[in-house]
């Protein structure tokens, strides 16, 4: 294919403090040795070596496997979907995630990934959904938005953005 819808439903995470477009863009589309490689920081493909890091370099390492992506692909390539909805602090792939506490925020879409998730993270700040503690207490304690930073000073797109609202409904 020449280009790539990435749909992403926007969560907290485990190990990322939150799930959103960057994380799976690294983590979704790496082959099983590819995320071994991005959650032991470029040090190992061993499975036992996945949670030994440090938490800050693997963050970073999602936001280098980004860029492999974008640079694979093309930047202009790529269309970013991020579907905040049951914003629970646990991910789709926690065996067992937690129930959501949080009420749904919207869809938000960007060619930009970096400021889509972004966005994001402060609708969930600017929410009034008591919610949103919850999940707020994970991007914190995770140090989430490191990953958004790192991917922003790797050049993966911006930390501005301006929010365009869609009626849904209007004709």
């Amino acid at each position: 294919y020449d280009s790539m819808l990435m749909l992403s439903h926007f969560k907290g995470h485990a190990m990322g403090g939150f799930g959103g477009a960057l994380k799976n863009m690294s983590i979704g589309l790496a082959s099983s040795y590819g995320k071994i490689w991005i959650h032991s920081s470029g040090t190992s493909t061993r499975f036992e070596d996945v949670f030994t890091a440090d938490h800050d370099s693997f963050l970073e390492s999602m936001a280098d496997a980004d860029r492999s992506v974008m640079d694979y692909m093309g930047r202009e390539n790529i269309v970013y979907i991020n579907v905040a909805n049951r914003l629970s602090v646990d991910c789709d792939c926690d065996a067992h995630p937690h129930d959501p506490e949080m009420g749904d925020i919207g869809i938000f879409a960007s060619v930009d990934p970096v400021a889509l998730d972004q966005a994001c993270v402060d609708a969930v700040y600017a929410s009034e959904d008591d919610g949103k503690a919850a999940l707020i207490e994970r991007i914190e304690s995770r140090n989430g938005i490191h990953t958004v930073e790192a991917a922003h000073s790797l050049g993966l797109g911006s930390r501005r953005y301006e929010l365009r609202c869609i009626d849904s409904h209007k004709n």
